[in-house]
Protein backbone atom coordinates (compact mmCIF):
# COMPACT_ATOMS: atom_id res chain seq x y z
CA UNK A 1 0.00 0.00 0.00
CA UNK A 2 1.60 3.43 -0.95
CA UNK A 3 1.30 5.80 2.05
CA UNK A 4 0.29 9.49 0.60
CA UNK A 5 1.82 11.57 4.28
CA UNK A 6 -0.11 15.25 4.39
CA UNK A 7 1.39 17.28 7.09
CA UNK A 8 -0.61 19.85 8.62
CA UNK A 9 -4.55 20.37 8.34
CA UNK A 10 -4.45 23.66 6.45
CA UNK A 11 -6.27 24.88 3.87
CA UNK A 12 -3.90 23.40 1.23
CA UNK A 13 -3.86 19.98 2.45
CA UNK A 14 -7.90 19.80 2.96
CA UNK A 15 -8.51 20.79 -0.62
CA UNK A 16 -5.98 17.69 -1.24
CA UNK A 17 -8.52 15.41 0.87
CA UNK A 18 -11.45 17.25 -0.79
CA UNK A 19 -10.39 16.52 -4.20
CA UNK A 20 -9.16 12.64 -3.68
CA UNK A 21 -12.22 11.69 -1.38
CA UNK A 22 -14.16 9.77 -1.04
CA UNK A 23 -14.00 8.76 -4.93
CA UNK A 24 -10.58 9.34 -6.39
CA UNK A 25 -8.56 7.85 -4.01
CA UNK A 26 -6.37 4.50 -6.30
CA UNK A 27 -6.91 1.71 -4.43
CA UNK A 28 -3.58 0.77 -3.36
CA UNK A 29 -2.75 4.49 -1.68
CA UNK A 30 -3.71 5.19 1.85
CA UNK A 31 -3.32 8.88 3.18
CA UNK A 32 -1.85 9.75 6.99
CA UNK A 33 -2.78 13.43 7.86
CA UNK A 34 -0.62 14.61 11.05
CA UNK A 35 -1.62 17.59 12.98
CA UNK A 36 -1.32 19.23 15.86
CA UNK A 37 -5.46 19.39 16.81
CA UNK A 38 -8.34 16.66 15.43
CA UNK A 39 -9.85 18.92 13.61
CA UNK A 40 -9.26 21.75 10.91
CA UNK A 41 -9.26 25.37 12.08
CA UNK A 42 -9.96 28.14 9.81
CA UNK A 43 -6.92 30.29 10.82
CA UNK A 44 -8.44 33.72 8.33
CA UNK A 45 -10.68 34.01 11.66
CA UNK A 46 -8.05 33.55 14.64
CA UNK A 47 -8.34 37.61 15.02
CA UNK A 48 -12.29 37.24 15.68
CA UNK A 49 -11.18 34.27 18.47
CA UNK A 50 -9.34 36.78 20.05
CA UNK A 51 -11.07 39.32 20.06
CA UNK A 52 -13.53 37.40 21.86
CA UNK A 53 -16.79 38.05 19.34
CA UNK A 54 -17.26 34.19 18.17
CA UNK A 55 -16.29 31.05 19.80
CA UNK A 56 -14.14 28.27 19.37
CA UNK A 57 -16.43 26.33 17.83
CA UNK A 58 -16.82 28.60 15.00
CA UNK A 59 -13.77 27.89 13.54
CA UNK A 60 -13.44 24.30 13.94
CA UNK A 61 -14.09 22.01 10.96
CA UNK A 62 -14.05 18.14 11.02
CA UNK A 63 -11.46 16.39 9.12
CA UNK A 64 -12.81 14.01 6.79
CA UNK A 65 -13.52 10.37 7.89
CA UNK A 66 -12.82 7.48 4.79
CA UNK A 67 -11.26 4.15 5.45
CA UNK A 68 -8.46 4.36 4.27
CA UNK A 69 -7.54 7.83 5.53
CA UNK A 70 -5.91 7.74 9.16
CA UNK A 71 -5.17 10.78 11.63
CA UNK A 72 -1.38 10.77 13.82
CA UNK A 73 -1.67 13.76 16.23
CA UNK A 74 1.44 15.11 17.46
CA UNK A 75 4.15 17.92 16.37
CA UNK A 76 6.50 17.31 13.66
CA UNK A 77 10.03 17.91 14.47
CA UNK A 78 12.21 16.77 11.52
CA UNK A 79 11.72 15.40 7.85
CA UNK A 80 14.29 13.17 6.63
CA UNK A 81 14.43 13.30 3.28
CA UNK A 82 17.06 11.09 2.25
CA UNK A 83 15.05 7.86 4.19
CA UNK A 84 11.11 9.28 3.54
CA UNK A 85 10.23 9.75 7.14
CA UNK A 86 9.03 11.97 9.42
CA UNK A 87 9.96 12.03 13.05
CA UNK A 88 6.89 13.53 15.87
CA UNK A 89 8.13 14.95 18.94
CA UNK A 90 6.88 11.84 20.73
CA UNK A 91 9.40 9.68 18.93
CA UNK A 92 6.65 8.27 16.61
CA UNK A 93 7.60 7.98 12.87
CA UNK A 94 6.02 7.98 9.87
CA UNK A 95 7.22 6.42 6.72
CA UNK A 96 6.01 7.97 3.45
CA UNK A 97 5.79 7.41 0.00
CA UNK A 98 4.58 11.06 -0.93
CA UNK A 99 4.47 13.89 1.12
CA UNK A 100 2.94 17.03 1.49
CA UNK A 101 4.02 19.73 3.25
CA UNK A 102 1.71 22.04 4.51
CA UNK A 103 3.26 23.30 8.01
CA UNK A 104 1.76 26.51 7.56
CA UNK A 105 3.85 29.69 8.90
CA UNK A 106 5.00 31.20 12.22
CA UNK A 107 5.28 34.72 13.73
CA UNK A 108 8.26 36.81 12.39
CA UNK A 109 9.82 39.00 14.95
CA UNK A 110 12.92 40.48 12.77
CA UNK A 111 15.28 40.08 15.95
CA UNK A 112 13.65 42.79 17.86
CA UNK A 113 14.79 42.08 21.47
CA UNK A 114 12.02 41.03 23.63
CA UNK A 115 9.19 40.09 21.10
CA UNK A 116 8.52 37.07 21.22
CA UNK A 117 8.66 36.84 25.30
CA UNK A 118 6.48 39.78 25.57
CA UNK A 119 3.84 39.55 22.90
CA UNK A 120 0.88 37.58 22.19
CA UNK A 121 -0.09 35.87 18.78
CA UNK A 122 -3.12 35.01 16.79
CA UNK A 123 -1.00 32.61 14.51
CA UNK A 124 -2.16 29.27 15.97
CA UNK A 125 -5.37 28.04 17.66
CA UNK A 126 -3.54 27.62 20.91
CA UNK A 127 -1.82 30.94 20.69
CA UNK A 128 -5.30 32.76 19.62
CA UNK A 129 -7.46 31.33 22.55
CA UNK A 130 -4.36 32.78 24.89
CA UNK A 131 -4.49 36.24 23.18
CA UNK A 132 -8.02 35.69 23.50
CA UNK A 133 -7.85 35.13 27.35
CA UNK A 134 -5.18 37.78 28.21
CA UNK A 135 -7.59 40.73 26.19
CA UNK A 136 -10.48 39.64 27.13
CA UNK A 137 -9.32 39.67 31.20
CA UNK A 138 -7.89 43.03 30.71
CA UNK A 139 -9.54 45.91 32.82
CA UNK A 140 -11.69 48.73 31.75
CA UNK A 141 -9.56 51.51 30.29
CA UNK A 142 -6.48 49.25 29.44
CA UNK A 143 -4.31 50.21 26.58
CA UNK A 144 -3.56 46.93 23.36
CA UNK A 145 -0.82 47.61 21.19
CA UNK A 146 -1.33 46.08 18.19
CA UNK A 147 2.28 45.85 16.20
CA UNK A 148 2.07 45.61 12.20
CA UNK A 149 -0.84 46.91 10.01
CA UNK A 150 -1.44 44.29 7.23
CA UNK A 151 -4.57 42.48 6.99
CA UNK A 152 -4.25 40.72 10.30
CA UNK A 153 -3.86 43.49 12.54
CA UNK A 154 -6.46 45.73 10.95
CA UNK A 155 -8.95 42.92 11.72
CA UNK A 156 -8.13 42.26 14.99
CA UNK A 157 -7.66 46.29 16.14
CA UNK A 158 -11.28 46.45 14.54
CA UNK A 159 -13.01 43.54 16.10
CA UNK A 160 -11.62 44.44 19.36
CA UNK A 161 -13.18 47.68 19.38
CA UNK A 162 -16.50 46.34 18.61
CA UNK A 163 -15.85 43.62 21.29
CA UNK A 164 -14.22 45.52 24.04
CA UNK A 165 -15.03 49.58 23.28
CA UNK A 166 -13.93 50.46 26.97
CA UNK A 167 -9.93 49.48 26.00
CA UNK A 168 -7.72 51.85 24.41
CA UNK A 169 -6.37 50.27 20.77
CA UNK A 170 -3.03 51.90 20.01
CA UNK A 171 -1.60 50.22 16.02
CA UNK A 172 1.62 50.42 15.13
CA UNK A 173 2.35 50.10 11.41
CA UNK A 174 6.10 51.03 9.97
CA UNK A 175 4.49 52.55 6.81
CA UNK A 176 2.71 55.89 5.99
CA UNK A 177 -0.51 54.60 5.34
CA UNK A 178 -1.99 51.13 6.63
CA UNK A 179 -2.74 48.16 4.70
CA UNK A 180 -0.07 49.25 1.91
CA UNK A 181 -0.95 46.37 -0.27
CA UNK A 182 -3.97 47.90 -0.84
CA UNK A 183 -4.79 50.83 -3.16
CA UNK A 184 -4.82 54.04 -1.02
CA UNK A 185 -8.34 54.61 -1.35
CA UNK A 186 -9.24 51.56 0.66
CA UNK A 187 -6.27 52.27 3.29
CA UNK A 188 -7.87 55.62 3.60
CA UNK A 189 -11.68 54.09 4.21
CA UNK A 190 -10.01 52.03 6.96
CA UNK A 191 -8.02 54.58 8.59
CA UNK A 192 -11.12 57.07 8.95
CA UNK A 193 -13.13 54.20 10.17
CA UNK A 194 -10.30 53.67 12.97
CA UNK A 195 -10.58 57.25 13.96
CA UNK A 196 -14.15 57.01 14.63
CA UNK A 197 -13.65 54.24 16.51
CA UNK A 198 -11.43 55.43 18.54
CA UNK A 199 -7.90 53.31 17.44
CA UNK A 200 -4.75 55.73 17.54
CA UNK A 201 -2.75 54.65 14.73
CA UNK A 202 0.86 55.50 14.90
CA UNK A 203 2.46 55.47 11.53
CA UNK A 204 6.46 54.97 10.50
CA UNK A 205 7.08 53.61 14.10
CA UNK A 206 10.04 51.32 14.31
CA UNK A 207 9.72 48.86 17.22
CA UNK A 208 13.19 48.44 18.05
CA UNK A 209 12.75 46.48 21.66
CA UNK A 210 9.37 45.17 23.60
CA UNK A 211 9.76 44.48 27.42
CA UNK A 212 6.79 43.23 29.47
CA UNK A 213 3.68 45.77 29.30
CA UNK A 214 6.23 48.44 27.02
CA UNK A 215 6.83 49.06 23.25
CA UNK A 216 9.63 51.29 22.32
CA UNK A 217 8.85 52.93 18.94
CA UNK A 218 11.95 54.44 17.76
CA UNK A 219 13.51 53.96 21.17
CA UNK A 220 10.55 55.18 23.11
CA UNK A 221 9.05 53.47 25.38
CA UNK A 222 5.37 53.59 24.81
CA UNK A 223 2.77 51.56 27.83
CA UNK A 224 0.69 48.75 26.72
CA UNK A 225 -1.37 46.44 29.13
CA UNK A 226 -0.76 43.92 26.53
CA UNK A 227 0.93 43.66 23.14
CA UNK A 228 -0.51 41.46 19.91
CA UNK A 229 1.84 41.11 17.23
CA UNK A 230 1.11 40.33 13.50
CA UNK A 231 4.02 41.76 12.15
CA UNK A 232 5.08 40.04 9.67
CA UNK A 233 5.48 35.69 9.01
CA UNK A 234 7.72 32.88 8.56
CA UNK A 235 7.93 29.22 7.62
CA UNK A 236 7.51 26.79 10.19
CA UNK A 237 10.39 26.28 12.03
CA UNK A 238 10.72 22.48 10.95
CA UNK A 239 10.85 23.93 7.30
CA UNK A 240 13.30 26.48 8.06
CA UNK A 241 15.46 23.90 9.47
CA UNK A 242 15.48 21.83 5.63
CA UNK A 243 18.54 21.91 3.87
CA UNK A 244 16.73 22.69 0.66
CA UNK A 245 16.98 25.88 -1.70
CA UNK A 246 14.71 28.61 -0.56
CA UNK A 247 13.78 32.45 -1.22
CA UNK A 248 14.69 35.54 0.49
CA UNK A 249 11.89 35.23 2.64
CA UNK A 250 12.41 31.26 3.33
CA UNK A 251 10.09 29.55 1.45
CA UNK A 252 11.08 26.39 -0.45
CA UNK A 253 11.61 27.23 -4.06
CA UNK A 254 9.38 24.38 -6.09
CA UNK A 255 9.76 22.91 -9.72
CA UNK A 256 6.51 24.16 -11.49
CA UNK A 257 4.61 20.97 -10.50
CA UNK A 258 5.15 22.07 -6.48
CA UNK A 259 7.78 19.28 -5.41
CA UNK A 260 11.58 20.11 -4.08
CA UNK A 261 14.05 19.03 -7.14
CA UNK A 262 15.29 16.60 -6.64
CA UNK A 263 12.60 14.65 -4.60
CA UNK A 264 9.93 14.42 -7.06
CA UNK A 265 7.90 12.55 -3.95
CA UNK A 266 7.76 16.05 -2.08
CA UNK A 267 5.23 18.63 -2.37
CA UNK A 268 4.85 21.69 -0.45
CA UNK A 269 1.71 23.32 -0.39
CA UNK A 270 0.73 27.13 1.04
CA UNK A 271 2.78 29.18 3.73
CA UNK A 272 5.74 27.43 3.61
CA UNK A 273 5.90 27.40 -0.51
CA UNK A 274 7.54 30.20 -2.98
CA UNK A 275 5.25 31.17 -4.95
CA UNK A 276 4.44 34.45 -7.14
CA UNK A 277 1.50 35.74 -4.35
CA UNK A 278 1.49 36.27 -0.24
CA UNK A 279 0.30 33.84 1.63
CA UNK A 280 -3.47 33.05 1.42
CA UNK A 281 -6.01 30.42 1.98
CA UNK A 282 -6.96 30.73 -2.05
CA UNK A 283 -3.22 30.26 -2.73
CA UNK A 284 -3.12 27.30 -1.11
CA UNK A 285 -6.27 25.71 -2.60
CA UNK A 286 -5.09 26.77 -6.40
CA UNK A 287 -1.71 24.94 -5.28
CA UNK A 288 -3.46 22.01 -3.89
CA UNK A 289 -5.62 21.42 -7.00
CA UNK A 290 -2.48 21.36 -9.43
CA UNK A 291 -0.72 19.00 -6.91
CA UNK A 292 -3.56 16.90 -7.17
CA UNK A 293 -3.21 16.51 -10.68
CA UNK A 294 0.47 15.35 -10.39
CA UNK A 295 -0.71 12.80 -7.83
CA UNK A 296 -2.95 11.55 -9.61
CA UNK A 297 -0.92 11.12 -13.24
CA UNK A 298 1.76 9.65 -11.18
CA UNK A 299 0.01 6.86 -9.51
CA UNK A 300 -1.17 5.99 -13.11
CA UNK A 301 2.43 5.49 -14.11
CA UNK A 302 1.54 8.76 -16.51
CA UNK A 303 3.57 11.82 -17.32
CA UNK A 304 2.40 14.70 -15.26
CA UNK A 305 1.57 18.05 -16.82
CA UNK A 306 5.25 19.99 -17.10
CA UNK A 307 3.71 23.44 -16.03
CA UNK A 308 0.04 24.90 -15.03
CA UNK A 309 -1.46 28.15 -15.51
CA UNK A 310 -1.17 31.24 -12.73
CA UNK A 311 -3.11 30.15 -9.92
CA UNK A 312 -5.84 32.80 -10.45
CA UNK A 313 -6.81 35.00 -6.92
CA UNK A 314 -10.31 35.92 -6.84
CA UNK A 315 -9.45 39.07 -4.55
CA UNK A 316 -8.99 40.11 -1.10
CA UNK A 317 -11.99 40.87 1.57
CA UNK A 318 -11.43 41.82 5.10
CA UNK A 319 -13.47 43.06 7.97
CA UNK A 320 -14.06 45.95 10.04
CA UNK A 321 -15.72 44.43 12.64
CA UNK A 322 -19.21 42.83 12.56
CA UNK A 323 -21.16 45.45 9.78
CA UNK A 324 -18.26 46.83 7.30
CA UNK A 325 -15.49 45.88 5.41
CA UNK A 326 -12.96 46.13 2.49
CA UNK A 327 -11.51 44.31 -0.53
CA UNK A 328 -10.59 43.94 -3.89
CA UNK A 329 -12.46 41.82 -5.84
CA UNK A 330 -10.90 41.49 -9.59
CA UNK A 331 -9.02 44.47 -8.91
CA UNK A 332 -11.96 46.68 -7.64
CA UNK A 333 -11.71 48.02 -4.72
CA UNK A 334 -15.15 47.59 -2.29
CA UNK A 335 -16.13 49.62 0.77
CA UNK A 336 -18.57 49.39 3.53
CA UNK A 337 -20.77 46.33 3.45
CA UNK A 338 -20.87 44.58 0.84
CA UNK A 339 -17.35 43.44 1.38
CA UNK A 340 -18.30 42.20 5.05
CA UNK A 341 -21.56 40.78 3.69
CA UNK A 342 -19.04 38.85 0.83
CA UNK A 343 -16.83 38.09 3.53
CA UNK A 344 -19.22 36.03 5.58
CA UNK A 345 -20.59 34.36 2.65
CA UNK A 346 -17.57 33.05 1.41
CA UNK A 347 -16.94 31.56 4.52
CA UNK A 348 -20.17 30.34 4.94
CA UNK A 349 -20.01 28.18 1.71
CA UNK A 350 -16.43 26.96 3.34
CA UNK A 351 -17.86 25.73 6.43
CA UNK A 352 -20.89 23.85 4.82
CA UNK A 353 -20.45 23.71 1.27
CA UNK A 354 -16.87 22.19 0.92
CA UNK A 355 -18.30 18.51 0.91
CA UNK A 356 -16.11 17.67 4.31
Amino acid sequence: MRNLVLLGGGYGNMRILLRLLPNNLPENVQITLVDRVPYHCLKTEYYALAAGTISDQHIRVPFPEHPRLQYVFGEVTEIDLQHKVVHLQDGTRISYDDLVIGLGCEDKYHNIPGADVFTYSIQTIDKARETYQKLNNLPPNSIVGIVGAGLSGVELASELVESRPDLHVKLFDRGKRILSMFPERLSNYVENWFDSHGVEIIRESNITKVEEHTVFNHGQPIHCDAIVWTAGVQPNKVVRKMNVEKDAQGRVVLTPRHHIPGYENVYVVGDCASLPHAPSAQLAEGQAEQIVQVLQKRWKGEEPPSEFPPIKLKGILGSLGKKHGFGLVADRPLTGRVPRLLKSGVLWMYKYHNGY
